[in-house]
């Protein structure tokens, strides 16, 4: 795990160059602070700062190939690397060192661009061929580690984070109306758009060729569904030990490291599951690292220590009050990097703390096992209705609504017709592509109230679940609905929020690899061909995982329903601890002078959440978002920019 930046085209020679690679490096030291290095090639720049895994004493970058002609900056980790060793020796390569990252670059240097499907690993890499004058930048197939790029005076900027770009003289932080929009609408920003106008995110899977002073975007991989009514039917019991066996061999080779490795552990049946395998792996007691919160509503602790008692790891948790959110917000907007509208990312920025402070610098998460097993209350619900809609005006089928949100007693307590309203039975056609979704969607963007005048009309008729849906792949009809609630979720809001705001810029923040068996693409792709029926079971979440289970968790964990990881949101920021910064940067005066919302209706708002607490959804979506965003805009002195 690292982090990178450079350029390829004109930019600048000699100490120019090297003074710009400097300052790119140190914008995100955090990512590496174990080392940088730089290299400056006519027409190419490459920086690295490195969090050294793997090959300790001999991994370090830009690292280039004997011949002089490839060098390679990388972050993220080849975990089939020591086979991908194995053949290139057999073919007769000579290694150098014991890194990955030789690995990666000699793999280069015999297969080409090819060499991206042999790989199974979580990575961004950029890799100069100074022959050719070939820049290839890649991103692996889920999107776990980022990589961000502008283009400015005939070269091509790249970066791990955003910051590096800003560090470009002519890259200036300005907002990106329309992402912003996205975030109000869909959580995140649909890259390759970013928060930042003029800076892009490559896509999951996706590839840059920068050659000749033409710069090409390429996929190298996707995630696809067979069409509905032909998954292939095989026998549960073999399903289920092809599942155990994947993900074992995924957690196996996730544990490949030359420093210790540890995980985090919710409660929840996934993290637990990941636990459960790695545990035997570890060379000493398996370090679990946890959140707890002072509430009931969100906290998980009695789950957390029941596993880590059946499993005997050496488990640390954080304990998480609204305070310590508050307290640590800032900072997590300038870690993401963008507005957000939950204030989850915080307790993990405090847990990657925890994890650092405890002498480790490598975890195992469950991230991903939701998306890929039909885990979200929001599968459930889309099957609940399309199951109402069949028969609109009937008052017993919304009842069903409240077996999906336990945890949620405000809504168990509505009638039928208010449930059957609130959750849309009647107003969205079944062949919707983003029937699944709509009632998020309109929900979200419900905290539009908020907007400026001037916001308003500069967005004009912008319909962010509209850009979405234009962009999904002409196979998507043909899926089983199920599938498409699946890729919008893995597809979209994994990479865009899940993996970044509370993954990838949360845990490097402080130096912290994330690693994630259940997004081996292996196992993807066999989630992707199961039945629907096999991972949604009437309004069982997650069946064949459950069924897994069984044999490596107590039955308290196995059968306890799904909960959401979830933080107190305005809350947090209000009451006897309110920060400072809540009255400075949601002031009136702050406000108009960012012209992004209107300044009566966001005091109101305060106001609102200070009398009360305990907000309703769109009022505590809101008041995080616009905090978040005023954040954002004083943290990076950005501007707001045109449309």
């Amino acid at each position: 795990m690292c982090g990178f930046a450079g350029f390829v085209g004109d930019g600048s020679d000699g100490r120019a160059a090297q003074a710009l690679l400097s300052a790119m490096g140190s914008a995100i030291a955090h990512r590496g602070p174990d080392g940088h290095g730089q290299l400056v090639s006519p027409g190419a720049g490459l920086s690295h700062v490195r969090l050294s895994i793997v090959g300790l004493a001999d991994g370090q970058q830009p690292m280039t190939e004997a011949s002089g002609r490839f060098s390679i900056v990388f972050n993220g980790e080849i975990f089939n690397y020591v086979e991908l060793r194995h053949d290139l020796e057999a073919r007769g390569t000579v290694f150098r060192t014991g890194s990955d990252t030789e690995v990666l670059l000699q793999l280069y240097a015999r297969f080409g661009d090819e060499c991206l499907s042999r790989l199974n690993g979580d990575f961004a890499f950029a890799i100069w061929d100074a022959r050719e004058r070939r820049m290839l930048l890649a991103r692996d197939r889920m999107g776990v580690r980022p990589l961000f790029y502008a283009s400015h005076a005939n070269t091509l900027y790249f970066a791990s984070e955003a910051k590096a770009l800003l560090e470009v003289p002519g890259i200036a932080a300005e907002l990106d109306p329309y992402a912003l929009d996205q975030i109000f609408t869909l959580w995140a920003p649909i890259a390759p758009r970013t928060a930042f106008k003029g800076i892009s995110e490559l896509e999951p899977g996706r590839m840059i060729i920068a050659e000749n002073g033409s710069v090409t975007l390429r996929s190298y991989w996707s995630l696809d569904y067979p069409a509905d009514g032909e998954h292939p039917r095989r026998d549960p019991a073999v399903l289920e030990e092809e599942l155990r066996a994947l993900l074992s061999d995924a957690t196996r080779l996730r544990m490949r490291a030359d420093v210790p490795v540890g995980a985090y552990l919710s409660g929840g049946l996934d993290s637990s599951m990941i636990t459960a395998m790695a545990a035997p792996l570890a060379l000493d007691r398996l370090n679990t690292f946890s959140v707890t919160f002072d509430d009931a509503e969100h906290d998980e602790s009695g789950f957390q220590l029941a596993v880590a008692q059946a499993l005997h790891t050496r488990h640390r948790s954080v304990a998480c009050g609204p305070g310590d959110i508050a307290k640590d917000f800032p900072d997590v907007i300038r870690a993401a990097e963008r507005p957000v509208l939950r204030t989850a990312p915080a307790p993990l920025y405090s847990l990657a703390r925890l994890v650092r402070r405890s002498g480790m610098k490598v975890v195992l998460t469950g991230e991903g096992a939701d998306e890929i097993f039909a885990g979200y209350d929001i599968f459930r619900e889309a099957r609940v209705r399309r199951f109402c809609a069949r028969q609109p005006g009937s008052k017993i089928r919304p009842h069903l609504f409240r077996k999906l949100y336990p945890y949620l007693p405000g809504l168990r307590q509505q009638s039928p017709e208010y449930l059957a309203a609130f959750f849309g039975t009647t107003n969205d056609a079944l062949d919707d592509p983003l029937f699944s979704h709509r009632p998020r969607f309109r929900t979200t963007a419900a905290t539009k109230i908020f907007y400026s005048d001037a916001l308003r009309a500069e967005l004009g008729g912008y319909d962010a679940a509209e850009d979405l849906a234009s962009r999904l792949p002409a196979d998507f009809r043909r899926w089983h609905p199920l599938n498409q609630a699946q890729y919008l979720e893995a597809r979209f809001l994994l990479p865009g929020y899940i993996l970044s705001s509370q993954g990838d810029r949360m845990a490097m923040a402080h130096g912290v690899e994330g690693r994630f068996p259940f997004l081996d693409h292996r196992l993807v792709e066999f989630a992707s061909r199961l039945p629907p029926e096999v991972k949604l079971k009437g309004l069982e979440e997650k069946h064949i995982l459950r069924r897994v289970a069984r044999s490596l968790l107590p039955g308290t964990i196995v059968n306890r329903p799904k909960q959401p990881y979830r933080a107190p949101d305005s809350r947090s920021f209000v009451g006897a601890a309110e920060p400072s910064y809540v009255a400075d940067v949601m002031g009136s005066t702050a406000v108009t002078e960012t012209g992004l919302f209107n300044p009566t209706a966001v005091s109101r708002l305060v106001g609102k959440c200070r009398a009360n607490p305990v907000a309703g959804f769109r009022d505590n979506a809101a008041f995080v978002g616009i905090l978040s965003t005023q954040l954002w805009m004083r943290s990076f002195r950005a501007t707001k920019g045109g449309g």
